[in-house]
């Protein structure tokens, strides 16, 4: 068993392949307190009706997520799917740091420039200063591969799975670098996994469809 495989191994027997219900219960928060400082709710009237329901609490951004992730696993074209997976796509873009959002645009940048060695540095800076954001790790690892690095590669897409289980887009690449290594077998299991969280996934039934092929051929 080659070094890519045998990572490979310890990757899809690791915690970020759970459940995606599991995952997305175990990251909600509880709604933010109130504000100190905030004047007191006034008393209400005698007359206001008893049975009108209370406004409800500001929803939290990971249960918003939740939702988003509920919807893309229902819905029933690509289309629709397409518009809920670039919801997702923005708030995986957000790591509430200006700073660190500023160096991901410009990492993203030199990547489309084909500078790879500049983007590695810029991610190092962003997944050092916000080590939880499963996007930076994400991308990292884009970068890694361009550079012809599968191992760290990988190392960073079960970085980004940790933090993120439903993150489609690591899954793809995990994917591609097992199937470019021969591993036929995991890359299926891989691509498959996306496919759950994102049913109408273009790449992943692409992926799928021609494993299939490949593997029927070898079989034949």
């Amino acid at each position: 068993m080659n070094a890519v495989s045998l990572l490979a191994r310890i990757l899809l027997a690791g915690a970020f392949l759970v459940e995606p219900a599991a995952s997305g219960i175990a990251r909600a928060q509880p709604a933010p307190a109130e504000r100190p400082g905030a004047a007191p709710a006034a008393p209400a009237d005698k007359d206001d009706n008893p049975a009108a329901p209370a406004p409800s609490a500001p929803r939290s951004p990971a249960a918003t997520l939740d939702k988003l992730f509920e919807r893309l696993a229902a819905a029933k074209t690509p289309e629709e799917a397409q518009g809920i997976a670039r919801l997702i796509q923005r708030r995986w873009a957000r790591s509430g740091s200006d700073t660190a959002d500023l160096l991901m645009t410009r990492a993203q940048t030199a990547m489309k420039d084909k500078q790879v060695e500049l983007a590695i540095e810029l991610l190092d800076r962003v997944v050092t200063l916000e080590p939880d954001w499963a996007e930076a790790w994400n991308q990292r690892a884009n970068a890694l591969f361009l550079a012809g690095d599968p191992i760290r590669s990988m190392l960073d897409i079960g970085e980004a799975l940790k933090r993120e289980p439903r993150h489609y887009g690591a899954m793809i690449g995990l994917g591609t670098i097992l199937r470019q290594q021969g591993d036929d077998k995991r890359a299926m299991a891989v691509f498959r996994r996306a496919l759950e969280v994102y049913p109408q996934l273009e790449a992943g039934k692409n992926a799928v469809d021609s494993l299939k092929t490949d593997i029927d051929g070898r079989d034949a």
